[in-house]
């Protein structure tokens, strides 16, 4: 069974809820530059590039060409594992609150189980592989270290 973090946007009811899968994006791990893009994820798509050219930059300079080559393995690793926790961090800081988790074997039975669960007014059901986090919990897990994190590190959320 796969989790899925529910999103709600801003503005709007959580009927138009943003569902991200919780797992590797294969995607972001080969073109990460174009999968933060698609995703309308500017700051990061350009940091990327910025890194990517550093480290080709260094690739270029003798004796630094095995280097170069693991530090590019090790960060399109770190960015498929991450994608799409950084994609949750940056829908935190546009205003979008985290309703709850959902598990569930595909997209199509967590969509039915996140309506049924929202309008049937239960909230989200805490499952134990996958902690429900309120708004606070939240804003305060990246900055004092003493709330979980989803993915191998915590991001501030806004405060």
């Amino acid at each position: 069974m796969a989790s899925y973090v529910v999103m709600e946007p801003p503005q709007e009811g959580p009927e138009n809820a943003l569902l991200l899968r919780d797992g590797f994006a294969f995607l972001a791990f080969i073109i990460p530059f174009f999968w933060f893009l698609w995703h309308r994820m500017w700051l990061e798509a350009f940091a990327v590039l910025a890194v990517a050219l550093l480290l080709g930059a260094l690739g270029s300079i003798e004796g630094w060409s095995a280097t170069s080559t693991v530090a590019s393995l090790c960060l399109s690793l770190f960015l498929g594992l991450e994608a799409r926790n950084l994609r949750a961090a940056m829908l935190r800081r546009r205003g979008w609150r985290q309703w709850g988790v959902v598990e569930a074997d595909n997209r199509s039975d967590a969509e039915t189980r996140f309506m049924a669960e929202l309008f049937a007014g239960s909230g989200p059901a805490p499952t134990p592989s996958a902690p429900v986090l309120s708004d606070a919990a939240v804003r305060g897990a990246g900055r004092e270290g003493n709330g979980p994190a989803l993915g191998l590190f915590t991001y501030p959320g806004a405060g």
